[in-house]
């Protein structure tokens, strides 16, 4: 990606689309209830060291250096940085280590909200909101500190090219909204991460995942925040059929253990369905999903079975997260966990920023926003921000 000439102004108005999603008051108010906002490095005050790392997700192929000049120049021209000066590389690492994760990541969780309204296209089954979970790894740089901290993968040749962080997400399916976000080394157990994912669901969403989330315990802690699941579990699951349902579905019960199983303890009622596919090349032909919603005049068999690849849509998320936001950078910049983790929160609501425009936009336009482009919505962005009342301080 250039950033000069004509590509200049589309990082002012980027610059544009982060102070419209997170407004200098709500950073200066972070920071200064965390002891931040006196805090730095030359030139360079805390808030601008905030808007910088979020820069850093939305130009992953430009240099450090060059993406500060392009943030303070945005800065000037939306009225916000006056006497804020473009400082070398060393300036810039202190000023974000001195600045640490904490500052991005309250950013992050005060703003994580769902962006779909009850009229957006394919973000609703019934009156239930469409929620995905699951995780992924990003690469980062090969030090020392990151390779004690993250660990690598194991090769069955050998050790991976990168120490790799490991995180589970909670994505809102139809605008590709990340909710909750855990995230740990590549050695974290996926479910202890997704125990906090969970947290954040809420009454009125209808939670899918895939069947390693399907354990009593993930279930349990699911069902106790009041929001539906559908996931699906493992083929060969200890599921007998307790009461036949019209739909041809049945319930069941899910214990915790054998033991508990035996003597009929601490056990959750379920509804499960059976169906099969026409298997293609890469199509498994059987699925066997559980769900909360045990009345089948609530949600047919049917219709949940159909309904269920909407999982995949979290897959959309982590391919704008990992192939398009990344561009071409194999790994994220930051060479310590700290700034590992500070850069990671950066990245999400640089994510966050982009999408919420892209609702918007398709919000106005009644139309899903699967029809939209991720890779093209700068360009949304820049016709959304081409006029003053957006870009004025």
């Amino acid at each position: 990606m250039s950033v000069s000439n004509g590509g200049r102004i589309a990082g002012h108005l980027s610059i544009g689309v982060l102070a419209r999603s997170y407004p200098i008051e709500r950073i200066r108010a972070i920071l200064e209830c965390g002891g931040f906002q006196s805090q730095r490095v030359r030139d360079l005050p805390a808030e601008v060291v905030v808007y910088y790392v979020i820069a850093l997700g939305l130009f992953m192929a430009v240099s450090t250096g060059e993406v500060l000049r392009c943030l303070v120049e945005g800065l000037c021209w939306l009225g916000r940085g006056q006497g804020v000066r473009v400082a070398g590389k060393s300036a810039i690492s202190q000023a974000r280590t001195r600045l640490g994760a904490e500052p991005l990541k309250r950013l992050w969780e005060e703003t994580a909200c769902p962006l779909a309204s009850v009229k957006s296209p394919g973000a609703f089954y019934r009156d239930w909101r469409l929620m995905a979970i699951d995780g992924s790894t990003l690469d980062v740089p090969d030090t020392r500190e990151n390779l004690e901290h993250f660990g690598k993968q194991n090769a069955s040749r050998g050790a991976a090219a990168f120490p790799q962080l490991r995180f589970v997400a909670l994505v809102e399916c139809g605008p590709h909204a990340l909710l909750r976000a855990g995230l740990g080394a590549y050695r974290s157990s996926e479910h202890a991460l997704a125990q906090e994912v969970i947290a954040g669901l809420k009454p009125g969403m209808l939670c899918l995942a895939d069947r390693l989330y399907a354990t009593y315990p993930l279930w349990q802690k699911a069902l106790a925040t009041g929001a539906n699941l559908l996931w699906r579990a493992r083929g060969n699951a200890l599921l007998p059929v307790e009461q036949e349902l019209e739909d041809g579905s049945y319930l069941s019960t899910l214990y915790p253990s054998p033991k508990a199983r035996r003597h009929g303890r601490e056990g959750i009622v379920v509804r499960v369905i059976d169906y099969e596919l026409q298997a293609g090349a890469h199509t498994e032909p059987f699925y066997r999903l559980l769900t909360t919603v045990l009345d089948p005049g609530q949600a047919p068999a049917a219709e949940l079975a159909a309904l269920y690849p909407q999982r995949w849509e979290i897959e959309g998320f982590f391919d704008e997260l990992k192939t398009h936001l990344r561009g071409g950078q194999v790994v994220l910049r930051s060479k310590t966990p700290r700034l590992v983790e500070q850069e990671f929160y950066g990245l999400l609501l640089a994510h966050r920023a982009v999408r919420a425009l892209m609702n918007e936009a398709a919000e106005r336009e009644k139309i899903d926003p699967d029809v939209l482009s991720f890779t093209h919505a700068l360009r949304v962005i820049r016709r959304k921000l081409a006029n003053t009342p957006a870009l004025s301080p």
